[in-house]
């Protein structure tokens, strides 16, 4: 025989919970009092997050720090303030750098006038040979990318 969950059993308990918290660090009139702040504490709605916030959080893989290319070359990416990045890509002719802004489908730059996104990729999406069995990359342009060992 199988028992039913009795989900008024588990408010009691966690009311009763809430109420021996909360005479800690407050003094309401009375007991009563705070068992009922508790129930109705314990009953508030969860109110998710925004689309925008979601979002926001959902398109931070983790830009931040150095990411390692083939022949010397890698990328430098520092948070600034706000959703504001520095990239520094470094490849075979110098550093060159770039003012970032993050927003929800990647990291845009602009270089040599030509809008980019750095988005999170694999090795394989690098289409990099020398990356493809990397598994945590940023992928900048067709066969440009810079991943983490």
């Amino acid at each position: 025989m199988t028992q039913m969950w009795k989900p008024g059993l588990s408010l009691i308990a966690v009311s009763a919970l809430l109420a021996a918290c909360y005479a800690e660090t407050s003094q309401p009139d009375t007991v009563d009092e705070q068992t009922q702040r508790a129930v109705a504490e314990s009953a508030a709605p969860v109110i998710p997050q925004s689309a925008s916030a979601a979002a926001s959080t959902a398109a931070q893989p983790g830009y931040a720090g150095r990411w390692m290319g083939v022949e010397g070359t890698f990328m430098t990416i520092t948070p600034q303030t706000g959703n504001a990045y520095q990239v520094v890509i470094t490849d075979l002719d110098g550093p060159k750098t770039y003012a970032g802004t993050l927003q929800a489908d990647g990291l845009h730059i602009e270089r040599n006038g030509t809008p980019r996104v750095i988005v999170p990729g694999d090795g394989e999406a690098t289409g990099m040979k020398w990356l493809a069995e990397k598994s945590d990359c940023l992928v900048v342009a067709a066969n440009e990318g810079y991943c983490r060992d």
